[in-house]
């Protein structure tokens, strides 16, 4: 680790501290800096940061809590300020809440997400220098990237809220504080944050043996602290559980429980488990998946005996109806849009309890794990709904694949490629094949064209399983995941009747016995077949792949989806992207200008392209350029994208400026300085260099890059 970006200082956490580093030139000088005490016995650590290190030692070490931790890291750096020592301490404490060798001590409210200068160009290379160097020393076990995949990491508590969930937080902790409020409904779309809501809440209210040290926390974070505090005066060993009805997701949350400090894997519990006691407050996550008394095979035994010994009604009681009778507070996060089966809780019952005079409901709209956001989201729906009314609508982003594959084979080369590359990506399908590799391992349950593939092998968490990226998940193994890239199989169940533009269900070819006896509507079965494939259409942070069956469902699917085998350099630019109530406008396109080595910059626009209005600022000038080469693809510019740019004669420092030198143009970072400008590529290709101008040179700065089109 280079000494000059960032420097990491070990000392023994006693009171010789304060003297051996008050002559340190950062201490001394009170520059912002970042700290980690730990106990390499125990195993627990506290992530800090400061511009007084000798007066938040000294505290510290009058800590009852943190006095017994044994040794302190300073991480110091003439690079740093208060907006960066405040995000990296905001990783550290995420990371190594994510890397599982350490439980924290850190209260998790005061994890901001900050937004300033440099962030990614040059602190988080500080980061990744830190946590190298971490690393080395042993601190750490695992790189970056496999905390990234990890559940610890997906699922903590040590997460930075939205501004939209930081407000759902308050209402939820103010309604346990309300007599008149005894039920909270948190309502939501796949990926909107429901779990991580569940799980920060739940370590608020269950680790009283945490100290929160006030002076920790922005003025903006007090009012946390606050509630928190009246929270556990008012509930101080409060009886509690989060409940989940899915096993495979609940294991999953059991491990990511044991592995936090205050939680443990008996406060994750089933259903079931909610008739043993009763409860000061229940969490229920994935409320839509509660049971009632139907299609429950040997399970009808058990659930009976669970009714009466509640005093339910044997035939009417349901799982939600525990809950309610054995808890004083109850706080479901639910998705009438993931209710897969018949044997779930009917949304009539949870209209019922949303309906009463006790009940608070609170909606999350913006979408957490799929990088498409909320424009990927209404497309799906409105394919899954053929709800185009016949245009032909392409979802196209910058920052989400969604493609369409016509060969299989490609699709699940694909998926193993993007794995090797990134990790947690799988093949999902739905319930259109039987699962006879069950109980013959020797067989293949999915046979499509020369492509041979099996169900799960495992069904508790398929998704981490060592064989995974050779299997195939369907909803049951994968809802409530993360991953990557998904790669979905569309099976024989589900077509499209061209003349009536609906999506139609082949009952005869879904092979789910639980999720269709006792369905007498088609429609209903329909309804359920579409939320399986809407929930596993949005797994996938990074992109998603399909594959359809059916030739008429294909057919339909080719007009709304990107076709893989579509060379990117040919696109045609004149699609029209699905955008919900936006106004759009047509922009010349140009396909000559190069982030590689410089190209002929051609002034004649080569085709035109639609683009959104709310991208525009009213009275600026705007172009699209199709850019080659690789020499910007750290900042997201890669050969054969459309980017849209704005005439600017003078960029600012930093800007991802187009510029024509001679008759040439290419896009590069711009810096001026006393004497030149300098043109610097952002690539992970080391064989672009950057290019200097003096006085007398001929350069010519045409515009500045907003943002990337796809």
């Amino acid at each position: 680790m280079t000494k000059s970006i960032v420097d990491i200082k070990k000392y023994s956490f006693n009171d010789k501290l304060l003297s051996e580093i008050n002559n340190d030139h950062y201490v001394k000088g009170l520059w912002p800096l970042v700290y980690i005490l730990s106990d390499e016995n125990v195993l627990e650590a506290y992530v800090g940061e400061t511009a007084d290190a000798v007066s938040r030692m000294s505290a510290h070490l009058s800590n009852n809590t943190k006095s017994k931790l044994t040794s302190v890291r300073l991480m110091t750096s003439d690079k740093f300020n208060k907006s960066a020592t405040l995000d990296i301490e905001a990783n550290l404490i995420k990371y190594l809440a994510g890397d599982g060798k350490y439980k924290l001590l850190n209260g998790n409210i005061g994890i901001a997400n900050h937004n300033y200068y440099q962030k990614n160009e040059v602190y988080w290379p500080i980061f990744e220098a830190i946590w190298g160097g971490l690393k080395d020393e042993g601190l750490v076990k695992n790189d970056i990237s496999a905390v990234n995949n990890s559940d610890l990491f997906k699922y903590s508590p040590y997460k930075s809220l939205s501004s939209e969930q930081r407000e759902g937080l308050m209402e939820i902790m103010k309604s346990l504080l309300n007599k008149n409020v005894a039920n909270v409904i948190v309502e939501g779309g796949a990926g909107t944050g429901k779990t991580i809501l569940a799980i920060f809440l739940f370590k608020l209210l269950s680790t009283e043996d945490i100290d929160f040290d006030f002076a920790d926390f922005a003025d903006d974070e007090k009012e946390f602290v606050k509630l928190v505090t009246k929270l556990r005066v008012v509930y101080p060993k409060p009886s509690m559980a989060l409940v989940i009805p899915m096993s495979s997701f609940r294991n999953t949350l059991k491990k990511v429980f044991r592995h936090i400090k205050g939680l443990n894997a008996g406060m994750v519990i089933g259903p079931a488990e909610v008739a043993k006691q009763k409860f000061d407050i229940l969490v229920v996550d994935e409320s839509h998946r509660l049971r009632k008394r139907q299609n429950l095979g040997a399970y009808f035994g058990a659930f009976d005996k669970t009714n009466i010994k509640l005093g339910l009604d044997k035939n009417t009681g349901n799982e939600l109806d525990w809950v309610v009778k054995q808890s004083v507070k109850k706080i479901f996060f639910y998705d009438e849009g993931q209710s897969i089966k018949p044997s779930d809780v009917s949304k009539k019952d949870f209209d019922l309890l949303k309906n009463k005079s006790n009940s608070l409901i609170k909606t999350l709209k913006s979408q957490m794990r799929v990088m498409g956001g909320n424009d990927y989201i209404s497309y799906i729906d409105s394919l899954l709904n053929c709800g185009f009314g016949g245009a032909e609508a392409v979802f196209a982003s910058a920052d989400y694949e969604f493609v369409l594959f016509d060969s299989l084979q490609a699709m699940v080369e694909k998926i193993k490629s993007r794995d090797r590359e990134f990790g947690l990506s799988r093949l999902i399908a739905g319930y259109a094949w039987k699962w006879i590799s069950r109980d013959d391992k020797c067989v293949h349950d999915i046979e499509i064209s020369n492509v041979k593939l099996r169900w799960n092998s495992v069904s508790d968490d398929f998704i981490n399983s060592e064989n995974a990226v050779n299997e195939v998940g369907c909803i049951h193994t994968t809802q409530g995941y993360d991953l990557n890239y998904a790669g979905i199989i569309f099976g024989h169940e589900i077509s499209y009747d061209k003349a009536t533009d609906k999506i139609i269900i082949k009952s005869e070819n879904y092979f789910d016995i639980n999720g269709r006896n006792g369905i007498d509507n088609p429609e209903e079965l329909k309804a359920y077949i579409i939320n399986i494939y809407k929930t596993i259409l949005s797994r996938a942070i990074k992109g998603t792949y399909v594959y359809v069956c059916d030739p008429s469902l294909r057919e339909y699917f080719r007009k709304h989806i990107k076709v893989s085998e579509q060379p990117r350099k040919s696109r045609i630019y004149n699609i029209l992207k699905y955008t919900k109530a936006r106004a759009m406008i047509s922009l010349p396109v140009f396909e000559s200008v190069g982030c590689g080595e410089p190209l002929y910059a051609d002034s004649i626009p080569q085709d035109t392209v639609m683009v959104r209005k709310d991208y525009l600022v009213t009275g600026a000038k705007y172009f699209v350029l199709k850019v080659s080469g690789d020499s910007m693809n750290k900042a997201g510019i890669n050969d054969g994208d459309l980017v849209l740019c704005r005439k600017n004669y003078q960029p600012a420092n930093g800007d991802n400026a187009v510029v024509l030198i001679g008759d040439d143009a290419t896009i590069k970072k711009y810096y001026k300085e006393k004497d030149c400008v300098v043109l610097r590529p952002c690539s992970n290709n080391k064989s672009h260099s950057e290019i200097k101008f003096f006085d007398g040179d001929e350069i010519k700065v045409q515009g500045v890059v907003v943002r990337v089109l796809y």
